[in-house]
């Protein structure tokens, strides 16, 4: 099976919990700028990243992406 990272969905969970990127990046103990980067794209999540993540917003690490299957 062929899977790859889509979108990050760090903003949309971000905006439901009406979190900031800098409370969510105290929280997380990532900087602002790291967490810039996910949320725009520009970088995408290490695996500790998302553990981190997920913990933080209290979620599945899955939730963090769009995943896109490939056949």
């Amino acid at each position: 099976m062929n899977i790859s990272r889509g979108r990050c969905l760090l903003p949309d969970l971000l905006k439901q919990r009406e979190w900031t990127q800098t409370f969510f990046a105290e929280r997380s103990g990532r900087s602002v700028r790291m967490i810039s980067h996910f949320c725009n794209g520009k970088r995408i999540m290490l695996p500790e990243d998302m553990y981190v993540a997920a913990m933080v917003l209290d979620c599945e690490m899955e939730d963090l992406y769009e995943w896109i299957h490939k056949k």
